[in-house]
């Protein structure tokens, strides 16, 4: 058998990492997390505030975020015959389909998680209010469904009203009233609403320091990619290029493919805040072949080899091992640079994964 290289061995991207490193609550303040910087040219590492941000930031550097929402999309139901159901809604609100439906209801078809005792069949139905229900229709493994929503109302304002926040498995206690804040950024739009996982990368930035960076002359410009749980689902193939990446719904609107475009033709290094904004910019690359408006599904899996079309520099959380996001970064930077910096960061005392700390490669 052929040995499998190193960059392309899942087993490559393994790290030790101590549970208690693992951040189950935000920092005190949005922008009081720590930095790593991953400086590329030098090959040095330097540890810093977050709020220092704008003096560690490629020179009139591009910033392009997420502005995706975090919907408080899992729900707890009952099936008629009592039995409990956790729900987690998949498709992002924007892109569902409603029509009428019976007693001056709305319906849609969806696609959710389904967790039961015993799982709901084809054609059982699951309430979690007088105002919300759902028929499953058809199911799948790992307690994938597709369902057909049924409600009364604004299904968004029910969601916020039923919902609870979606926080990562990682993460073990249960989702708090403050994690409807925290575990969102400043800057998601009430109309991007659909993300099962926070661009966590964009955790980190208050409005000041959004003001400080416009004001000290970087640009800044959004994109919308609706995470999906596909995020955190584990690279299974010990060769990884043999791994199929989730699809997610991208939007790149006009005004950031001209304002990437003219970051490009003035020589100034484009900056993903966050892997989904990096996915959101090298997925419409790759589907488009130039930088160009783009709406619709990516499935891109950035690795090892890949040439970046669009991104020049990633600020970023620290990521699971043997994770596609992991690959991602070392994509970027190179694995051993990466596992480097993990293990210095880790020596450093720094709290890892969705609501710990942040790395800026540059």
């Amino acid at each position: 058998m052929t040995p499998i290289p190193e960059d392309f061995a899942l087993a490559s991207y393994r790290y030790p990492l101590p549970a208690e490193r693992i951040a189950q609550e935000p920092a005190a303040r949005r922008d009081g997390s720590r930095l790593l910087v991953l400086d590329r040219a030098s090959g040095r590492n330097t540890t810093h505030a977050f709020a220092e941000l704008a003096d560690l930031l490629p020179k009139n550097a591009l910033l392009v975020a997420n502005n995706s929402r975090v919907l408080p999309a899992r729900l707890y139901g009952a099936k008629v015959s009592g039995g409990r159901v956790q729900f987690l809604l998949l498709t992002p609100l924007p892109l569902l389909s409603p029509r009428p439906g019976d007693a001056g209801r709305r319906e849609a078809e969806a696609v959710g998680l389904l967790r039961a005792s015993k799982a709901p069949r084809v054609g059982e139905k699951v309430a979690f209010d007088a105002d919300l229900s759902l028929t499953v229709l058809e199911r799948g493994e790992f307690g994938r469904c597709r369902v057909k929503l049924s409600w009364r109302g604004d299904l968004d304002a029910l969601f916020q009203r039923l919902g609870h926040m979606p926080l990562p498995p990682y993460i073990t206690r249960p989702d708090a009233e403050a994690d409807r804040e925290r575990y969102q950024t400043t800057y998601a739009d009430p109309d991007k609403a659909g993300s099962v996982a926070a661009p966590t990368a964009g955790l980190h930035f208050t409005p000041e320091l959004r003001q400080r960076l416009l004001a000290e002359g970087f640009g800044w410009a959004e994109v919308t990619l609706y995470v999906g749980y596909g995020t955190f689902s584990p690279v299974r193939a010990l060769d990884i290029r043999e791994h199929h990446m989730h699809a997610e719904w991208v939007e790149v609107p006009e005004a950031t493919a001209r304002a990437v475009q003219q970051a490009k033709d003035q020589g100034r290094p484009v900056l993903a805040v966050g892997t989904t904004s990096a996915r959101s910019l090298e997925g419409m690359f790759r589907a488009r072949g130039r930088i160009e408006a783009f709406c619709g599904e990516t499935d891109i899996f950035i690795k090892p080899g890949h040439s970046f079309g669009v991104v020049d520099a990633l600020l970023t959380n620290f990521h699971l091992p043997e994770s596609s996001l992991l690959i991602m970064v070392s994509a970027l930077a190179g694995r051993k640079r990466i596992l480097e910096a993990y293990a210095q960061a880790l020596a450093s005392g720094f709290r890892f994964f969705s609501y710990g700390d942040a790395m800026l490669i540059r």
